[in-house]
């Protein structure tokens, strides 16, 4: 069973690097085939998906799509980049921005709403859209870590842990991953100002979008409040009911955007999460994730500081070519399982994983989704990028990134 299962998770990964596209009709056809073998039930598939996170997913995500159609953050970007004084300021607004949006909504959202105006600065200026592009994406994926609604993975380690809403920000009387997110995003503002200081022409650019009502932002605001509240009061389990309520409200108020609410709503990617799980459930049933804990447990022995570096790092490697969230669900109970046997909280390797795997992405083209988006926005008007192109602002981006917030975890956590 071990094998069939472990081959079948392989096959599978093999096809989501190569198929980004179709992630979702793959993963139900491996789970079709886990169940086909009798690896595992139907009662297995069903208690295996975490159905509050795929709650706090659909509501989050409606509730941002209505968000973004209401106009609000691109006038936010559109004023922050006509007082910039030039066009490297102008290039490192649009990234602040998308940073912020991406806190609240999903990266490839925050993307398609800032992308706009990244063209229309660069082409009134005369100055390549590449290094406006290429900074929104990777601004966005590590920005997207430090909240609960922010990103899958945020809401995957949420749901596993669990930590709700507020302990994003503050958990066992110490700051959490919200900080360490925000030192993260500081020093790697840093490397996208050398990166991009050349650019010194300076910016006439006039906002011009126009807001079409601020309700929806009214809305976002109250499911943030609502969310902080239940966090005092219980905890995340009621954030995927909170994000649905809201999510329900948004529609009753803006019914005529429901239909373009669903007609664009990222369903690859929550299919994918709810297969995803069972996936994950089938290794840990047949005892896949305990031989990985064994042996990651068996590399680092008991040195808390190499286990923790080499989770950081082996994440970021990792999920510089492939899909993060697979692995990640993965490796949260390898991350426990190592803790346990090194005797320590298991907070500070599942915060190194977190870290590691949604920052490492930002390598590559291919590492995250916003990347891939951003890419093909620069295609689709006429500026293809390089794979070595876009790794000369990743990688310096990612290293800067995961060193600056991987150490204020290790600092906070490790004792």
């Amino acid at each position: 069973m071990k094998i069939l299962t472990l081959a079948i998770f392989v096959v599978s990964y093999f096809f989501f690097i190569y198929r980004k596209d179709s992630r979702a009709q793959i993963c139900w056809a491996a789970v079709l085939l886990l169940v086909l073998s009798r690896i595992i039930n139907i009662g297995d598939v069903i208690s295996f998906i975490n159905w509050n996170v795929l709650a706090i997913f659909v509501g989050a995500m409606i509730v941002a799509q209505v968000f973004n159609y209401s106009k609000v953050p691109a006038y936010l970007a559109d004023i922050l980049v006509s007082k910039s004084k030039n066009v490297s300021w102008a290039i490192l607004s649009v990234c602040f921005i998308s940073g912020i949006i991406s806190m609240f909504g999903e990266n490839v959202a925050t993307v398609l709403i800032v992308a706009p105006i990244a063209f229309a600065i660069a082409k009134k200026l005369e100055v390549s859209p590449i290094p406006f592009l290429v900074g929104i994406a990777v601004a966005s994926n590590l920005q997207g870590t430090g909240t609960l609604v922010g990103d899958p993975l945020s809401m995957l380690v949420a749901g596993f842990i669990p930590i709700n809403f507020n302990e994003f920000f503050w958990f066992k009387g110490r700051l959490g991953i919200f900080f360490a997110v925000q030192a993260g995003f500081a020093a790697s503002f840093a490397v996208l100002y050398f990166l991009f200081r050349k650019y010194t022409r300076e910016v006439n650019f006039k906002a011009s979008v126009q807001v079409k009502t601020w309700i929806p932002t009214i809305i976002l605001l109250l499911m943030v409040i609502a969310l902080a509240l239940s966090s005092i009061i219980s905890g995340i389990a009621d954030a995927g009911l909170i994000c649905l309520a809201f999510a329900v409200l948004s529609l009753a108020i803006y019914r005529r955007d429901a239909k373009q609410v669903f007609r664009e709503f990222d369903w690859e990617t929550l299919f994918f999460l709810a297969g995803i799980f069972v996936m994950v459930g089938s290794l840990t049933k047949v005892g896949i994730i305990d031989s990985l804990a064994g042996m990651f447990g068996n590399i680092v022995g008991n040195n808390k500081l190499f286990a923790y570096l080499l989770m950081v790092w082996f994440s970021v490697l990792f999920s510089a070519f492939i899909d993060s969230i697979p692995f990640s669900l993965a490796m949260l109970p390898v991350a426990q399982s190592v803790s346990q046997g090194l005797g320590i909280e298991p907070y500070l390797l599942y915060f190194g994983l977190v870290i590691g795997a949604s920052v490492g992405g930002n390598i590559t083209p291919i590492g995250a989704s916003a990347n891939i988006v951003a890419c093909g926005l620069l295609k689709k008007e006429g500026h293809p990028v390089g794979f070595f192109e876009f790794v000369k602002i990743g990688l310096p981006y990612t290293i800067v990134a995961v060193l600056a917030s991987s150490t204020v975890i290790w600092f906070i956590w490790s004792n």
